[in-house]
């Protein structure tokens, strides 16, 4: 089999360098067969990439995008020049294979399978803005490490897109599975986001922050708004409780004058019944004296009378 099984785009990987930032790269696999194409992504440094996803297959026809992202750096590399390369394995696979089945089994070139591979390299460039840029006869120029290193590793590993041989296989020997999503939440859990976690910490950029202040600043005026109305429907329930408690004092104000208007009918009535009682009590107690007397004048005349 001699027609390439997939056509990447682009063939060099290049990231904007940045101090503690991350920075990512879309590569694009187009197959133009009429089988299906299985991938596999190896890096000589798969702690510090990312891809997404690292294994997958390609229709026959049509394009797979995959991102390859690069983990924040504390330390910039001499003259921007990075060593780090990626390996693409491709292989035919029957139709109906799910995406499960793609284990690293299946690129094996033991097996007798046409193993296709090929070699990306790693460019970093700085930033229009950043200090790294250097002068070079007068002229800025960004990518030093691409014309640094680009001849020499065309000088070690040759020509790149033909099937491999043994030398080939010899020299992708330091390759080792990038790791996507899933397996950096388990098989680099312990060991690359235990460094990586303070640099991640530290990847707020501006519009990161933009938006936190004004989701913050949202967030503020919505709890304003709603202190507000509650403080107002507080405010208005305190007036209701407040009509009720004058018009409560007012009818004790008028229940206590008629209270009291009723104690002063009451005493004046009492006052007449105390003066009727003493003329009833000075009219008993002249009677017998009455009695006592006109007894005396007849036992005065009967004795009288009975004298003579």
């Amino acid at each position: 089999m001699t027609s390439e099984l997939l056509e990447i785009h682009p063939l060099e990987l290049k990231f904007t360098f940045e101090l503690k930032k991350q920075s990512s790269c879309l590569i694009q696999l187009t197959n133009k067969t009429d089988q299906y194409v299985a991938f596999k992504v190896k890096t000589t440094s798969p702690k510090k990439y990312c891809v997404r996803p690292n294994t997958g297959i390609v229709k026959p026809k049509s394009t797979y995008d995959f991102t390859v992202t690069m983990q924040a750096q504390r330390v910039a590399p001499p003259d921007l020049i990075c060593k780090d390369k990626f390996l693409i394995q491709s292989t035919v696979i029957p139709f109906g294979t799910a995406e499960e089945d793609i284990t690293s089994d299946r690129f094996s070139k033991e097996s007798g399978k046409h193993i296709e591979e090929k070699k990306l390299k790693v460019f970093l460039t700085s930033p229009s803005n950043s200090p790294v840029l250097t002068a070079i006869n007068g002229d800025l120029k960004q990518d030093i490490g691409h014309e640094t290193s680009s001849p020499r590793d065309k000088a070690r590993h040759g020509v790149e897109n033909i099937p491999p041989s043994q030398k080939v296989a010899e020299d992708f020997m330091g390759f080792e599975t990038a790791k996507d999503a899933g397996e950096l939440g388990t098989t680099m859990g312990t060991q690359q986001f235990k460094t990586s976690r303070d640099e991640t910490e530290e990847l707020t950029t501006a519009s990161d922050l933009q938006s936190s202040v004004a989701k913050d600043v949202q967030q503020l005026k919505s709890a304003k708004a709603d202190d507000f109305e509650n403080l107002k429907s507080k405010i208005s329930f305190m007036d209701s409780k407040l009509k009720e408690a004058e018009v409560t004092i007012m009818k004790l104000t008028q229940e206590r004058s008629m209270v009291a208007r009723e104690k002063d009918k009451l005493q004046s009535e009492l006052e007449l019944l105390k003066t009727k009682s003493n003329a009833i009590r000075i009219t008993q107690v002249g009677f017998p004296l009455l009695y006592v007397c006109m007894v005396a004048v007849v036992g005065l005349v009967i004795g009288y009378l009975s004298n003579l």
